[in-house]
């Protein structure tokens, strides 16, 4: 069972996390760079929230949204 778990600890330390030593090793020379993971997700995470927002825009626009506070029965 032991072997299992450290066999899971190989491939985690040893692969998986390898990009990430590169980027913890980056960060001394150049941190825009070494944060590009985390400014891509953010970047993502923007566009999807403006996205949201027009939809929502539209849907009140069109009078599609129910807002009434009694539109789910457990509400009553």
């Amino acid at each position: 069972m032991r072997a299992f778990f450290e066999g899971i600890q190989s491939l985690f330390v040893d692969f998986l996390f390898k990009p990430l030593d590169g980027l913890r090793a980056l960060e001394l020379d150049n941190w825009w760079l070494a944060n590009i993971v985390s400014w891509t997700l953010m970047a993502i995470c923007a566009r999807y929230i403006v996205y949201w927002c027009k939809q929502l825009a539209i849907h009140q626009k069109n009078n599609e949204e129910n807002q009434d506070t009694t539109a789910h029965s457990f509400l009553k």
